[in-house]
């Protein structure tokens, strides 16, 4: 089993969207939080990146967010949060939060969340990010992604392996034993190391 202490948490920060992903980012954050788990994620203070959080440190968990100092000076910023890293630009906190993370879990989100979840893909494949990385599809809202990176597969714009840098769990459950049960990537072979 791949051992994991801190999880990063890609999701949304809108709050006009359905009931079915606040709940489900409620379920993930309870499961890590019971877990201990640290999560890592944006520090929004609103959408599922605040119900994440609120639901991980009500189970016990805790929760860093990373921010660049842009949002903390509109007052978008979480303050409770276990701990709050600042840093100058987006970039800086895209590679902050991977690099503090022992997995990644993509909750539904807007292009921020995709670009993030497609960065870290991509990072995989270049043996820069080495985790588990799992797309939580609730109410099968990646289904289109999923679906195109299926077709840039089956077009020869990426490699068939490359299926297997990600998993894909339906329910919060599901992807948190996913993030313990996925293979290691050996960035030496290129390939997937058994666990």
């Amino acid at each position: 089993m791949n051992t994991i202490s801190s999880v990063c948490v890609y999701c949304a920060s809108s709050t006009k969207i359905d009931a079915v992903y606040f709940e489900a980012a409620k379920q993930l954050g309870t499961l890590l939080g019971e877990r201990k788990l640290r999560v890592v994620n944006g520090a929004g203070s609103i959408g599922l990146m605040r119900t994440v959080s609120d639901a991980t440190l009500e189970a016990g968990g805790t929760v860093t967010g990373v921010i660049p100092r842009f949002m903390v000076e509109q007052d978008w910023h979480y303050t409770g949060l276990t701990e709050l890293i600042e840093v100058d630009t987006m970039h800086e906190r895209k590679q902050l939060m991977a690099d503090t993370s022992d997995a990644v879990i993509a909750l539904p989100g807007g292009c921020g969340t995709l670009e993030e979840l497609l960065e870290v893909i991509t990072w995989k494949q270049l043996g820069l990010y080495l985790n588990p990385i799992v797309v939580l599809n609730t109410n099968h809202y990646f289904d289109p992604l999923l679906e195109m990176l299926q077709r840039c597969m089956d077009e020869h714009f990426m490699r068939p392996q490359h299926a297997a840098m990600w998993a894909v769990a339906e329910t919060a459950e599901q992807a948190v034993e996913l993030i313990y049960s996925m293979p290691s990537w050996d960035k030496n072979t290129r390939k997937f190391a058994a666990i």
